[in-house]
C-alpha cells in the first residue's frame, strides 16, 4: 500500500500550480466575505475530489493492467483509496484551517474556537462524500462515472426533498429534532456524525473491493 500511496501523492503532486491556485481563490474569497470558514469547505471538498483523479490515471490507456503485474491485490488497490482519501482530505483541511486562523488575526472576524469546530464538523462530511464517489468511480470508470455520479447526488437530492415534504405533512415537529440533538453538545455531535460516517465508509469500501474483485482487465 506504500507503494500506491507514494504513486497518487505524485499525480498529485504534477498539480501543485492548481492546488496553489484554488487555496488563493478561498483566500481572497474568505478576505473579501469576512467569512474565515469559507475556505475550510471549499479547500477540504475540491482537494479531496483528486482522490478521484487518480483512479482515472490509473485507468488510462489501460493502466490498470500493468498496475496489476506488479505485488498487490484488488483489495489493497481499493483500500489504498480511501486511506488516501482520507489523507488527502484531512491534510488539506488541516491546511485550511491554518489558513483561516491567520486571516482570523487579520480580520478578527471570528473566533478560533469556531473555525476549529467548523473543521472537524467537516471532516466527517469529507468521509461520507469520498464513500460515495469512489465505487461509482471504479465500477463505471471517469467517463460514465461522472455521468452516474451526476445522477446519484440528483436522487439523493430529490429523496431529500420528499422526504422534508413527508415530515411536514406528518406534524413532525423538525426544530424539536434539531434541539434534542443540539443537547448532545459539539463534541457528542461530531462522535456521532463521525462514528456515522466511518460505519458508512467500511461498508462503501466492502463495495468497492467487491467491484474491483470483478473487473477484468
Amino acid at each position: 500500500m506504500k507503494g500506491l500511496l507514494i504513486k497518487d501523492f505524485k499525480l498529485i503532486k504534477m498539480h501543485r500550480n492548481y492546488f496553489a491556485m484554488i487555496i488563493a481563490i478561498a483566500f481572497v474569497i474568505s478576505l473579501l466575505t469576512e467569512d474565515t470558514t469559507f475556505m475550510l469547505g471549499f479547500i477540504s471538498f475540491i482537494t479531496s475530489m483528486f482522490t478521484i483523479s487518480t483512479i482515472s490515471y490509473d485507468e488510462f490507456d489501460n493502466g490498470n493492467a500493468f498496475l496489476f503485474t506488479l505485488p498487490i491485490d484488488r483489495k489493497k488497490y481499493a483500500a489504498e483509496k480511501y486511506v488516501f482519501g482520507m489523507l488527502l482530505g484531512g491534510c488539506s483541511l488541516f491546511l485550511a484551517i491554518i489558513l483561516a486562523i491567520i486571516l482570523n488575526l487579520i480580520e478578527k472576524s471570528d473566533t478560533i474556537s469556531n473555525i476549529l469546530i467548523s473543521g472537524g464538523m467537516l471532516l466527517p462530511f469529507i468521509l461520507l462524500l469520498l464513500s460515495i464517489l469512489i465505487p461509482f468511480q471504479l465500477k463505471f470508470g471517469s467517463e460514465k462515472g461522472r455521468i452516474v455520479i451526476s445522477a446519484v447526488f440528483s436522487i439523493v437530492f430529490l429523496i431529500s426533498f420528499v422526504l422534508g415534504k413527508s415530515i411536514g405533512m406528518l406534524g413532525i415537529n423538525i426544530a424539536e429534532v434539531i434541539n434534542r440533538i443540539s443537547l448532545l453538545g459539539a463534541g457528542g455531535l461530531f462522535i456521532l456524525i463521525f462514528v456515522i460516517s466511518m460505519i458508512v465508509v467500511l461498508f462503501s469500501m466492502k463495495v468497492s473491493i467487491s467491484v474491483m474483485n470483478k473487473k477484468e482487465f
